[in-house]
């Protein structure tokens, strides 16, 4: 009943303040049906993440998300039934690296946001290198883009919708270097990964991977 619930009021919740096109919505579709796979996005807002796991159902999809969405009652209750895997920012969280490989050992779709925190003007900021820590040369991943969130929450305040865009890039098959992957090796590597979300947004959104 509380899964119901709770995916019931999400989904009232982005029809209510979301105008998601149907160009858009059927970008999803080029997800495959199963997993296992990794799915990357950049992170704007709040919303992303409940927008695409809606549209994403039935594909069984698990997000990592701050610990501190644990914190509060409303917050939580979307977590638990998400089954997200809580992860602490203060530094390396072994628990949640393992509880992430084990989503793709099981065949799930794991998604995860490589810039770690939300773009306050929208414009993407350099991935962390922890992404790699998730990835796999044998797991394709697939780049999704979002943008015109950036306004959701003045948009929220005036009780307007907002307008979304998203697009679903080609899965790719990361390219990992020879040799032992130092932190250099790794953030070259998240760069790269994070550089195919660019490719799909606008150029007033590319930010850091503007070249």
């Amino acid at each position: 009943m509380r899964t119901f619930l709770v995916n019931a009021a999400i989904r009232l919740a982005i029809r209510l303040t979301v105008k998601l096109d149907r160009e858009s919505r059927n970008e999803l579709k080029k997800v495959q049906k199963n997993g296992p796979a990794l799915i990357i996005t950049n992170h704007m807002s709040n919303i992303e993440g409940p927008v695409i796991y809606s549209y994403l159902r039935p594909r069984r999809t698990i997000a990592l998300g701050k610990e501190e969405l644990w914190d509060k009652w409303a917050t939580r209750q979307m977590m638990e039934v998400w089954q997200c895997i809580p992860i602490s920012r203060a530094g390396v969280d072994q628990k949640a690296i393992g509880a992430c490989r084990q989503v793709l050992e099981e065949g799930d779709f794991l998604c995860i946001a490589p810039e770690g925190t939300r773009s306050r003007d929208g414009r993407l900021i350099q991935a962390k290198p922890g992404v790699t820590l998730f990835t796999k040369p044998e797991i394709p991943v697939y780049p999704i883009a979002v943008w015109g969130l950036e306004k959701y929450s003045a948009n929220l305040k005036k009780g307007r919708r907002t307008p979304m865009k998203l697009r679903v890039g080609e899965p790719f098959y990361p390219d990992f270097p020879e040799g032992r992957l130092t932190g250099e090796k790794r953030q070259a590597l998240a760069d790269s990964m994070m550089g195919k979300i660019a490719e799909l947004l606008p150029e007033d959104y590319r930010g850091y991977y503007a070249t």
